[in-house]
């Protein structure tokens, strides 16, 4: 028996990444369709030299194997290098592990866990849990922290890494520092520290993001804002803002370096957008030169960041939860611009739908549904925000669905990378699909797909694919007891009078979920 990896350690942790109830069945000797994802240890030694931190870690894992490296993979760090990371040095790690289309990734609990809770004032919470010594993974892979150097992803895709030092030179227009993608007061501290006592390049618009109140309490309270304010830097409220293009929009065809997770084509909220992926340093570096610039050849010593051992608390801002009772009571005020969820109705038994559109691989859901500020203000109104769904793809995409009504999506490999964003699914829900039959998905969005009804097939010879075209009838018959029957399941292409195998990875209680139109209406039966 294979030794336990820090994966069936933490099997509750991660229901989250594997399906949760699905995960604990399997354990348990229940039947299942889904494959259970390889594990895939990445050994971490020694220490990251000055001017580097976590996000060089991450994007040099994007360089050596791209945006697809880690689909159907759990990513689990191990070795002596971590004992140098922080808690919110492997969050920036994990952060980004979907751009490896990783199923999720994970870290012990250690010491350096630990000491992150005991600032937080949650030490009692604390729970140790590693990887049995010896264990053994599927698929293995190593990091020497020291021989890394400054990285940087260029415009595009967050997968298109290389060296800062190969890049340098190149103008810059813009640089952001902050979203989810720096959780921790450390990131911004040490831009902080390298712009302290120095004034931001005057071609360059340096915009700081807090991710958090907490932070922007202790970055005040440390006296990191003023330093930032006094170089030149604007701070904007918390929360994602410029990575999803809400604000902080690029100039077109400008440099901007940004500290976030994923940089796809106008993702920023800027048609043509030129966005880089960079750490906090590299980011720094380029403000005061206003330029691509190793943060390594800047002239002064490597920052120095000394953080409270105790976070700021902001516990007293939430008041305690209401009474059942007395929740049902309450009557909520909503502007005319927030709509209705749509019905979401079960899946017919025999479904016969259009191929709406057809897409290629790593389609990503800022192209399945549009970011920025365009877009974002209707987010909560899903009737209108469908009118966004594959517009970055093909424009006649919501006007052709609407005329369909039930309709299919057929595409390529890794659909649906980047963003966990629920709206990439139920917009295009909303329009009437009910059918993707793909290469394959990224885990996020496929879990999606399921919460909304929609079923998420995969083609058992990918060439099948270049068979079908827009227009294309396709069929599946009886589709409740084919699905049950087991993982591989026939569509007819009515059309060319074509069938073509594909399979499906889901459990029996994906099944009932999508057999009833989606999480929501499946809730909603239950209580009554």
């Amino acid at each position: 028996m294979r030794t336990r990896t820090l994966r069936r350690r933490v099997l509750g942790m991660l229901a989250v990444g594997t399906g949760g109830l699905e995960t604990a069945m399997a354990m348990a000797g229940e039947p299942l369709h889904i494959t259970m994802p390889e594990i895939w240890g990445v050994r971490l030694t020694g220490e990251l030299p000055p001017w580097l931190s976590a996000k060089d870690v991450i994007l040099e894992m994007l360089r050596r194997h791209g945006v697809r490296g880690g689909v159907d993979r759990i990513i689990e760090y191990h070795g002596p290098g971590l004992s140098g990371l922080t808690a919110m040095d492997r969050h920036v790690i994990a952060n980004m592990g979907a751009e490896l289309g990783a199923t999720t990734t994970v870290f012990p609990a250690d010491g350096r866990v630990r000491e992150f809770l005991r600032g937080q004032g949650r030490e009692a919470d604390f729970t140790e849990i590693v990887a049995d010594p010896g264990a053994r993974y599927d698929v293995t892979d190593e990091i020497d922290l020291a021989s890394l150097e400054p990285l940087i992803a260029r415009p595009g895709s967050p997968g298109d890494v290389v060296p800062v030092r190969e890049v340098a030179g190149e103008e810059v227009h813009q640089v952001v520092v902050g979203s989810s993608a720096n959780p921790g007061l450390r990131d911004f501290a040490a831009v902080a520290a390298i712009v302290r006592g120095r004034r931001v390049h005057a071609g360059v618009s340096l915009d700081v993001n807090p991710t958090s109140r907490q932070i922007l309490l202790d970055l005040t309270r440390t006296g990191a804002a003023a330093d930032l304010l006094q170089a030149g830097a604007r701070i904007h409220q918390t929360g994602c803002l410029g990575c999803i293009g809400m604000g902080q929009a690029p100039a077109i065809g400008r440099n901007s370096l940004r500290t976030f997770p994923r940089n796809f084509p106008g993702r920023s909220g800027t048609e043509d957008d030129r966005v880089w992926l960079c750490s906090p340093e590299t980011a720094a570096a380029a403000a005061l030169t206003g330029k691509i610039t190793d943060p390594r050849d800047l002239p002064m010593d490597p920052p120095v960041v000394r953080l409270p051992e105790t976070a700021a608390s902001v516990r007293g801002e939430f008041e305690e939860p209401l009474p059942p009772g007395r929740a049902r009571e309450v009557v909520l005020d909503k502007a005319p611009s927030i709509g209705v969820l749509p019905e979401l109705d079960p899946l017919p038994d025999d479904l016969e739908v259009p191929v709406v559109i057809t897409v290629g691989d790593d389609v990503s859901t800022d192209e399945i549904l549009q970011a920025g500020a365009r877009a974002l203000p209707f987010r909560s109104d899903i009737a209108r925000l469908a009118d966004f769904a594959f517009v970055r793809l093909d424009a006649g995409y919501p006007e052709r669905a609407r005329e369909a009504g039930p309709h299919a999506v057929v595409a390529g490999r890794n659909y649906g990378q980047g963003s966990s964003r629920e709206h990439a699914a139920i917009a295009p829900r909303h329009l009437g699909l009910r059918l993707v039959l793909a290469c394959g998905y990224a885990r996020i969005h496929w879990q999606n797909l399921v919460n909304f009804g929609i079923l998420p097939l995969e083609f058992a010879d990918e060439a099948d694919r270049e068979r079908i075209e827009r227009g294309d009838v396709l069929r599946v018959g009886n589709v409740r007891d084919a699905l049950r029957e087991g993982g591989e399941i026939e569509v007819r292409n009515v059309t060319k009078d074509e069938t073509y195998r594909a399979r499906h990875r889901l459990s029996a209680r994906q099944l009932e979920l999508v057999a009833a139109g989606g999480q929501i209406p499946l809730l909603r039966e239950r209580v009554r």
